[in-house]
């Protein structure tokens, strides 16, 4: 397991536009974590909540064959883009989670869901916190992300999912054990608090869900078949 401290790294050509996901610490931690994995051009990958498209396309840049979902209209358009200005081959659909590949199977499961803990009880259905809010605990996409990503993995296939450990390190492992699955923390890193986290404090710390700390940490956890 690795510990590493970063800034965020955006491709100079990645579209972007409001309210779609802008590649940020967690997506370079992950992107290290999927470097990491044999890749060749009969790999199959799935991105789960793909956002601007910036992990798949590094899936694609490595010659897999890549599958890239999210339920935003507007994410699919950017993730579609993107993969076209960068001339890499990334099928994007839109859908909920694992719905959108129904009968399909992947060497490769990777998801930087939306996880930020929220006052509001149910993630929005619109507008930029789209991206990020996940209810009370941050686990609504989580959970469900551990509870499908097992059916669509081939038996030697591995998940790699992303989260603040505001959302609960333990309860990732625990969930996807529950799932059948063997899962590893592969990556910490450390980083500052974003403008949300920085307008959510007080309620963080009244809540429990974070104490004195000046920074957060982010978690990749990689998961196969037990």
């Amino acid at each position: 397991m690795t510990t590493q401290t970063f800034t965020p790294l955006v491709p100079p050509f990645l579209l972007a536009p409001p309210g779609v996901y802008r590649p940020q610490h967690d997506t370079r931690l992950l992107a290290r974590a999927l470097n990491r994995e044999f890749m060749n051009s009969g790999t199959r990958v799935l991105e789960l909540g793909t956002g601007s498209g910036a992990l798949a396309l590094e899936a694609a840049r490595r010659g897999a064959r890549v599958t890239a979902v999210d339920i935003s209209r507007r994410a699919v358009l950017t993730a579609r883009f993107n993969a076209m200005i960068a001339r890499r081959r990334v099928t994007v659909r839109r859908g909920d989670l694992t719905g959108a590949v129904a009968g399909q199977s992947y060497d490769l499961v990777i998801s930087n869901p939306p996880y930020v803990p929220s006052p509001d009880a149910h993630p929005p259905r619109k507008g930029a916190a789209r991206a990020w809010d996940a209810g009370h605990d941050g686990r609504i996409l989580v959970d469900r992300i551990c509870d499908a990503a097992p059916a669509v993995l081939r038996p030697t296939g591995a998940l790699l999912v992303v989260h603040s450990g505001l959302c609960g390190v333990d309860a990732t492992l625990d969930r996807l054990a529950g799932a059948g699955m063997a899962a590893v923390v592969t990556d910490r890193a450390m980083v500052p608090f974003g403008p949300v986290l920085r307008s959510r404090l007080p309620w963080l710390r009244r809540t429990g869900l974070l104490g004195d700390e000046a920074e957060e940490e982010l978690v990749v956890i990689r998961a196969e078949h037990a």
